[in-house]
Formats: C-alpha cells, sequence, structure tokens
C-alpha cells in the first residue's frame, strides 16, 4: 500500500518554523494499529489522518507518536492547508468531522483561520502545595496561579519565567498524579505580544510542543478575561516559536496563522 504524506510546518511563514505536522489523506480509513504505526515512525508531535465524506467536509483523526487525541490544532490547520493547496484548491473553506466536534478552516487574505471550541478556565482547587512542587518540576520559581480545564495551566507574571523553564523527569509523574496529561505555561507577553505560552504533554509522547493550537482553546478565553480584549496577539516560546492570532468568541476560539510546505512524499506500507 503507498499513501501520501505531506509535512507542513504549522504557524509558520516558512519551514523550520512553528510546529511540523504529517498528513496522510486516505480514501478510506485504514487499521488503527497502522495509523499509530505511522505516526510513530514520523515521530513529529502529530500525524493526521483524513478521508473525504463529501466535497469540502472531511472526517479528522490526530495521532502522537504515542496516542489518538482529541484534539489538535495544528494538525487541523495543516491539513486544510493541503487541501487548499493541492486537494481541492477551488475551495474557500473546509470542515472537519472530528472527536471535539465540527472544525472549521477558512483562506484569508493574510493566511487561513480556523474555529475550535473554547475551553471553561476554572482555578484549580487541588493541594495547596502544587504550585511549589510544579516550579521545582520545571525548574523555576511556583507559578502565581493554576487554571484548569482540559489541562492544567501555569500562570506567572513574568515572560522570563516561562522562557527559562526546564522540566525535570519528574514532571510526567507529578501531572499523572493530578490525573493531567498536559501543561501550559503562560505569563503576560512582551511587546507585540499579548501572552506567550508554552506546552509540555509528556504522558502523550510529546516532552514539548513546538505551537499547540489545542492549548489557546483556554488561552484564549483567559487573556481575553484578564487584558480586556477580544483579539490577541500570542507567542509559543518553543525552541522553534509560533506566532498566533487568536480571537475570544463566546464558545469558540478562531486561531489564524500562516503554514509552509516542508515535503511531500510517499509511505510504502
Amino acid at each position: 500500500m503507498k499513501l501520501s504524506l505531506w509535512q507542513v510546518d504549522a504557524f509558520a511563514s516558512r519551514p523550520f518554523e512553528g510546529n511540523p505536522a504529517a498528513i496522510v489523506p486516505l480514501e478510506a480509513w485504514i487499521p488503527d494499529a497502522t495509523m499509530q504505526a505511522i505516526a510513530g515512525e514520523n515521530n513529529l508531535s502529530e500525524t493526521a489522518f483524513f478521508v473525504k465524506e463529501r466535497e469540502g467536509h472531511y472526517a479528522l483523526r490526530w495521532f502522537t507518536p504515542a496516542v489518538e487525541v482529541e484534539l489538535c490544532g495544528h494538525a487541523t490547520l495543516a491539513s486544510a492547508y493541503v487541501v487548499f493547496t493541492t486537494l481541492a484548491p477551488h475551495l474557500n473553506e473546509v470542515s472537519f468531522s472530528t472527536r471535539s466536534g465540527i472544525l472549521t478552516v477558512s483562506r484569508r487574505q493574510d493566511g487561513l483561520s480556523m474555529s475550535l471550541p473554547a475551553d471553561t478556565p476554572r482555578v484549580f482547587t487541588g493541594s495547596p502545595d502544587t504550585a511549589e512542587r510544579l516550579g521545582q518540576a520545571l525548574g523555576v520559581a511556583a507559578p502565581a496561579e493554576l487554571v484548569v480545564s482540559r489541562n492544567l495551566m501555569a500562570v506567572w507574571n513574568d515572560a522570563a519565567f516561562v522562557r527559562a523553564i526546564r522540566p525535570s523527569e519528574s514532571l510526567a509523574p507529578l501531572l499523572a498524579e493530578l490525573g493531567i496529561w498536559g501543561l501550559i505555561a503562560t505569563a503576560p507577553g512582551d511587546a507585540p505580544h499579548d501572552f506567550i505560552s508554552r506546552f509540555f504533554a509528556p504522558a502523550k509522547g510529546v516532552p514539548e510542543d513546538p505551537v499547540t493550537g489545542s492549548a489557546h482553546c483556554l488561552l484564549t478565553p483567559f487573556w481575553a478575561a484578564r487584558l480586556g480584549k477580544q483579539n490577541l496577539r500570542a507567542f509559543q516560546a518553543s525552541k522553534r516559536g509560533g506566532d498566533l492570532l487568536c480571537t475570544d468568541d463566546n464558545d469558540r476560539i478562531v486561531l489564524a496563522g500562516t503554514c509552509a510546505l516542508y515535503l511531500k512524499g510517499e509511505i510504502e506500507i
């Protein structure tokens, strides 16, 4: 069996920036074990597989090197990029059926715009020593506050703490103890960015994700309320880095960015 594969850098203006995703369009679903094996072989944060259901609409799934996940923003943006540039260049909007509902991506003059479900920020009510233990696991001072939704979010008052994070091996067992697999680290941004972030998911086979669209489902409503702004500019301060334009749209968030093609190839399995 031969399958086409694109590797696309999402939230990037050129290759080697943003977050790389492998995109594998399918005529029909192949076994889950095969998709997981392909994702492991690719060894990227996410490999996305999609099957066309009708014109402009696809069923979409995402796999890390270790597991299938419920939501992945950057691989959704990259999947739409492949549709718009190669598979159906006449389209201006594409929708995907996913485990997180219908996700829509539209062309815009300066890139692509993607609508995702917003997460509701809640104050973390766990053990009072969690912030201190988390700071120790990350090699920095304890965060000023903890917020939780699908992931745990640690908030500092200075971007320097987020940039200085160097996770230790104690992070994964601490998150497992809390019953949470993903950690967002965030702080107010340095101009021109409203906020910065980093994202860690060691239990999912992603020690640090370069640019995480799904994390901004929580980051966007949190910082929109904190800063009193509907439109925000974000920077994910990973080694590769990534810029995102974020809009708080009630129960949805809209992320805008660009993609860059790195390679097109063929898998033979």
